[in-house]
């Protein structure tokens, strides 16, 4: 795992905080659903993950190349395997897009980040993109059934919805947003993620 100042690096919290952030999610999910008003909510089992478990994620750095910016974004060609979902309604084209303000909201609350940081770069450069090491707690395990439409393959059949562990505000529930307030996981991406349950609080 790459440790440099370009990424986003989280704090490696000790096992008391683990453990303390554990309790915290358990008590913020069970005021979410108490506060549902679908009481036929689907109860979600999963072999490999649950509900309030904290996990230690990372993704090895890949080499990828800047192809366009904005005042807002940049786009890199995605360094892991495209395969382009023809019968998607999306048409994705192999791009992904962070965010240029080191500041913003998109920026502190995403997974992946590049390396020099966006606004370092200009068209043509070349980046790592990687997730650092970083805990988050799984706040929603949604099935996909059909697979979800993304844009590319293989659709995902399971997303897990995090939340960092150091950003463990209440959680908003958004009708029109499946992942509601945290940050989908696919668990079928084409990205090497490696995903560790280090506190399981059930």
């Amino acid at each position: 795992m790459i440790n440099v100042r370009g990424f986003l690096m989280q704090k490696k919290p000790t096992a008391y905080e683990i453990e303390a952030a554990a309790k915290r999610v358990q008590e913020l999910i069970r005021k979410y659903r108490a506060e549902k008003l679908d009481e036929d909510e689907r109860k979600v089992i999963n072999e490999d993950y649950q509900v309030g478990d904290i996990l230690r994620i990372a993704c090895t750095p890949a080499t990828a190349q800047v192809v366009d910016i904005s005042p807002h974004y940049m786009w890199v060609d995605w360094p892991w395997e495209k395969k382009i979902d023809s019968d998607s309604k999306y048409g994705w084209i192999g791009l992904e897009a962070f965010p240029i303000d080191p500041d913003s909201d998109e920026w502190l609350e995403g997974l992946f980040y590049t390396y020099p940081a966006p606004h370092h770069l200009t068209v043509g450069d070349t980046c790592l993109v990687s997730i650092p090491e970083t805990f988050v707690a799984v706040i929603n395990i949604i099935y996909h059934d059909p697979p979800l439409d993304i844009g590319r393959l293989p659709r995902p059949h399971t997303t897990l919805v995090v939340r960092r562990i150091d950003n463990l505000e209440p959680i908003i529930r958004d009708d029109d947003v499946e992942e509601d307030s945290g940050i989908p996981i696919e668990l079928d991406s084409a990205a090497p993620i490696s995903l560790e349950v280090v506190f399981r609080a059930n």
